[in-house]
């Protein structure tokens, strides 16, 4: 097993993440990460007296998600197919998220925005390692 193997997520030699579980959990442990963070810093603001607690945007714990996505598309470097599953991804995970957010809208700006960002990476992180992987093996 090669170093690039034997880390977290597990990665191939051009440094592309090689199963979907690992591409998951990092999107996951992402999202919990910027989720505490935004709980820090908007109960550090709403102590302060700058607003309400729940009042930040939930979408924020989507940074570090998004972040794996764009080492990800760097990784596959082989042309047009990583911009075509990159674009089909990020409309159908947008709309995705949109639609969560909207469904949830009663729970707070906070709430409803960090289950709309874990809306998107899941949708994203599936579209994104499946759909890279076909298109790259039609497009050759």
């Amino acid at each position: 097993m090669t170093e690039a193997e034997s880390g977290f997520p597990r990665r191939d030699a051009d440094g592309r993440i090689l199963a979907v579980t690992d591409l998951l959990g990092l999107v996951l442990a992402g999202l919990v990460i910027g989720l505490l963070a935004l709980l820090v810093f908007d109960g550090g603001f709403s102590l302060l007296g700058f607003g309400d607690f729940g009042g930040a945007s939930g979408w924020l714990a989507v940074i570090l998600p998004a972040w794996a996505f764009v080492e990800e598309f760097r990784a596959w470097s082989f042309g047009a197919a990583r911009v075509v599953v990159a674009l089909v991804g990020v409309a159908v995970s947008v709309t995705f998220g949109l639609l969560v957010a909207g469904l949830l809208n009663e729970a707070g700006a906070l709430w409803s925005g960090v289950a709309a960002a874990a809306a998107f990476a899941l949708a994203y992180s599936l579209i994104w390692f499946y759909g890279i992987r076909w298109l790259a093996h039609r497009t050759g």
